[in-house]
């Protein structure tokens, strides 16, 4: 059986989204995960303030860590977020991910996004079907 960061470090080196948002892998257990990166000017909008978009990957990739460190593949089937507080270029993020319910088919999931004031930024919830397929086989 594969340890939770053996799942994460497989599934990031074919994520080629989460590396082109520069995220890095900090902390992973079973049922958790905290990500983060650095907000460039490519990733602001019209307002000069980062996307909407940014954040919301950025928890979705704790979400999808976070959700499949427990061994079986989990995909997403709902997601929502709040956005707390404006997020500007060079912001450091963090995502902290981190499991509310495990079922057999079903997992739930809270997701923090803070700034490198340990400011809320957004927040994120998300639920994930998981399915027979172990990780490793």
């Amino acid at each position: 059986m594969m340890t939770p960061k053996s799942i994460v470090d497989q599934m990031f080196a074919n994520d080629n989204f989460s590396q082109w948002l520069g995220i890095t892998v900090e902390k992973v257990e079973q049922g958790f995960a905290r990500i983060g990166m650095i907000v460039k000017s490519d990733m602001l909008n019209g307002f000069g303030i980062a996307h909407g978009g940014i954040t919301y990957s950025l928890a979705d990739s704790a979400f999808a860590f976070a959700s499949n460190s427990q061994g079986k593949h989990a995909v997403s089937i709902e997601t929502s977020i709040s956005h707390t507080k404006a997020v500007k270029e060079g912001d450091k993020l963090t995502a902290t991910a981190k499991e509310d319910n495990l079922a057999n088919r079903l997992g739930i999931y809270s997701i923090t996004v803070t700034n490198q004031e340990n400011e809320v930024v957004a927040l994120f919830k998300g639920t994930v079907f998981r399915k027979d397929t172990p990780w490793g086989n």
